[in-house]
């Protein structure tokens, strides 16, 4: 076996994986050894700014110093480090680079929304039942952007990746406590132009079924089954109908930041930003069942997603 460590950066968390590689064919292709995950906020002001915060670059670089010390500890030789919206988006990214290949000692990838899309697709898919060519689409909700991928059992057909998310759109419109309908409005206007954007690389409608995958969604799922602790076992692979799933988000999005505090697997991370998460949830499965015209009922949760298909990916 390969003991491998990915980590992922994105616009509010930086994630760990390591994991013991089995290989492709193996029925699970990765064991984990650890998995880790920090709230840092490298997005913070990017969309306003167009650079990354000092602030932000410190968190994000005392993060990624405890994991280097988590991989040299649990002896994982394949590293690979995958940045993604935030970084992309930024002037000063050669700071965080070189900050990140100083303490790693290896170099961070700021990969584009497409390999973004596709790294997603193969970490959602390594643990999900196979479809054959049944195309399923892999929804990515992230902080920065959203990625789409529609895929089958040879692979990804089609994917885009647009920059919408829960911090970009907490930052550029839900500024009120809980947001008022003008700032809902705008938030949802920006979801449809993206969508419509996505609708021209993927064929949104062949979808046969939806796959949900990062913290935003997860959460949402642990909200609309009542959880009374975030429980990534009853969480991975619930299949919720869209009408629970709407009520869960916006349930969420109604709520004032304190309320959302005080559920019991709302990571304290993510209790300013998931209501926008909720909304643009929401609004991508209201979008995906009028494309589908009735074929998407359901969507799945999943916990693994673009970490898993980093680690995947390292040789």
């Amino acid at each position: 076996m390969n003991r491998v460590a990915a980590i992922d950066c994105g616009t509010n968390s930086i994630r760990l994986l390591i994991a013991d590689a089995n290989g492709a064919d193996a029925g699970f292709p990765l064991r984990d050894v650890v998995r880790e995950m920090r709230v840092v906020r490298l997005g913070q002001g990017v969309d306003a700014t167009g650079e990354l915060a000092p602030e932000a670059l410190e968190r994000t670089f005392a993060a990624t110093a405890d994991y280097a010390e988590l991989i040299r500890h649990h002896g994982a030789r394949g590293i690979r480090f995958v940045a993604t919206s935030a970084s992309r988006d930024a002037r000063n990214r050669d700071v965080f680079v070189d900050g990140i290949r100083e303490l790693l000692g290896v170099e961070p990838e700021v990969i584009s929304g497409d390999e973004e899309a596709s790294l997603s697709f193969a970490g959602a898919s390594s643990v999900l039942p196979s479809r054959g060519k049944d195309p399923v689409l892999v929804v990515d909700l992230g902080g920065g952007s959203t990625e789409f991928v529609l895929g089958d059992s040879d692979g990804v057909i089609a994917a885009k990746s647009v920059d919408i998310g829960c911090v970009r759109l907490t930052e550029r419109h839900l500024r009120s406590d809980p947001p008022t309908p003008a700032q809902i409005s705008a938030a949802e206007a920006d979801v449809d132009a993206a969508m419509d954007l996505v609708a021209r690389t993927v064929p949104l409608g062949r979808a046969t079924a939806v796959v949900g995958v990062a913290g935003t969604v997860t959460t949402i799922t642990a909200h609309a089954l009542g959880l009374d602790e975030y429980d990534p076992a009853l969480i991975h692979g619930a299949s919720l109908d869209l009408a629970t799933i709407s009520d869960a988000a916006t349930s969420l999005l109604e709520m004032s930041r304190e309320e959302r505090a005080r559920l019991p697997y709302m990571h304290p991370g993510r209790v300013d930003v998931i209501g926008a998460g909720a909304l643009v949830w929401r609004r991508i499965l209201q979008r995906l069942a009028e494309l589908g015209e009735g074929s998407i009922t359901a969507a799945i949760s999943s916990e693994h997603d673009i970490l898993d298909g980093i680690a995947l990916s390292i040789r």
